[in-house]
């Protein structure tokens, strides 16, 4: 099998750090039930969702990546620091890449590239490989890399339900403290129209049953992609994290996986395999190009005692774009952990009712170049204070 080694030696590569945010408010899914007489199974059972994130008014994917990434700055310092990667689905801007307000709030060195990446929930798979590659050319290089999107449908749509907001942040470098990340990986990649926003909408369009065919295809292509490039076994590996579009869409996409394998689909071990990485998930709601990451937090968080075990990751992003690799934990990963914060994180949401979520929903700028301040309700660290002559300002709390 292939392993990933620096240029200057066998120093592993992967995340040596790992921090979520997500939002102020939180509606569970009862709300949404009531309102529109949804019978609560659909939500709890049928796509494995309790409650979605809400983003405050002045929040958005810039104060949500900055609140992820903070802690990481706070830890380990910003020296070295010289590629931010900003992954979105969710951008704010089609010139200049979030990441630059990010690099600004953080008060992170000038020496430093700074750029977004796109391609649905995929972009953060993307970003963590390209730093990765930045690692191998200079072990002394540490990537920083952010995935935040807002998840966005149009109201009373079938959509709906699995909306939600986060952003994880993920410090690359040699010698990881928590996985190190192996090669092979296997490729997909499809032309199709599952999933899509065009620059005149603010919500995405999908169609639903398409998008889950597409992704199982893109989930196979990748599989058999990763076993030509001479990747592992599948039994090889103790846990599995998938993009979670909705939690139930993991286990959809492993059944699939061990049967294109020749695998029996024993109902425990899909359950031992999925169900520790679907805990966050089930309540934040679909983070887009943060999903998949959201559910190694959860993993690494949740279980038990993981030291040289292999994780799977299969990260799919509509229209679509699918990669399939390998990660090993590694020993002394759990005193790194910060488990706590992503259950305070998780915690501290205020509920919300389905009128003033809705408020929210329909909230937008003006696009007439004015002053247009947002009302300060966020108590994370960062907040979007305002519009002005078509400028984002941003400042810390």
């Amino acid at each position: 099998m292939t392993n990933n080694t620096s240029a200057a030696g066998n120093s592993a590569i992967g995340i040596h750090d790992l921090s979520f945010a997500t939002t102020e408010f939180v509606l569970p899914h009862t709300a949404l039930a009531d309102y529109n007489g949804t019978e609560i199974g659909k939500y709890h059972l049928g796509i494995g969702q309790r409650s979605m994130s809400v983003p405050a008014a002045d929040e958005d994917i810039v104060t949500l990546g900055a609140a992820a990434a903070a802690p990481i700055i706070a830890r380990h310092g910003a020296e070295g620091i010289r590629t931010v990667v900003f992954a979105t689905e969710s951008s704010i801007d089609q010139a200049k890449s979030a990441g630059v307000y990010v690099h600004s709030l953080l008060g992170l060195p000038s020496a430093a590239r700074v750029v977004e990446l796109k391609q649905a929930c995929y972009g953060a798979t993307a970003a963590l490989q390209f730093a990765i590659g930045l690692v191998h050319r200079d072990p002394g290089h540490r990537v920083l890399v952010i995935a935040s999107d807002v998840s966005k449908y149009d109201l009373d749509s079938p959509g709906e339900a699995t909306q939600g907001a986060a952003a994880v942040a993920m410090l690359i470098g040699a010698d990881p403290a928590l996985v190190r990340i192996e090669g092979p990986s296997g490729l997909f990649t499809a032309d199709v129209m599952d999933f899509w926003r065009p620059n005149y909408r603010d919500t995405a369009l999908v169609d639903g049953q398409d998008s889950i065919n597409a992704y199982l295809q893109a989930a196979q292509g990748a599989w058999k992609d990763y076993t030509e490039q001479g990747g592992r076994a599948l039994e090889e590996f103790s846990a599995f994290c998938y993009h979670q579009p909705f939690t139930k869409m993991a286990y959809k996409a492993h059944r699939h996986l061990l049967n294109y394998c020749g695998h029996e689909v024993d109902e425990a071990t899909v359950a031992r395999h999925i169900g520790q990485t679907t805990a966050y998930n089930s309540v934040v709601g679909n983070s887009y190009t943060a999903s998949v990451y959201l559910a190694l937090a959860a993993l690494l968080d949740r279980a038990d005692d993981m030291t040289g075990q292999a994780i799977g990751f299969l990260s799919y992003g509509s229209g679509s774009v699918a990669e399939f690799f390998g990660g090993t934990v590694v020993p002394g990963y759990r005193e790194h952990l910060r488990t706590a914060a992503h259950r305070e994180a998780i915690e501290r949401r205020k509920p919300v009712d389905y009128a003033r979520y809705r408020a929210l929903h329909e909230r937008s700028f003006p696009a007439d170049g004015g002053d247009h301040p947002t009302p300060s309700e966020t108590t994370g660290p960062f907040r979007l204070a305002g519009l002005r002559d078509h400028k984002r300002l941003y400042e810390s709390r």
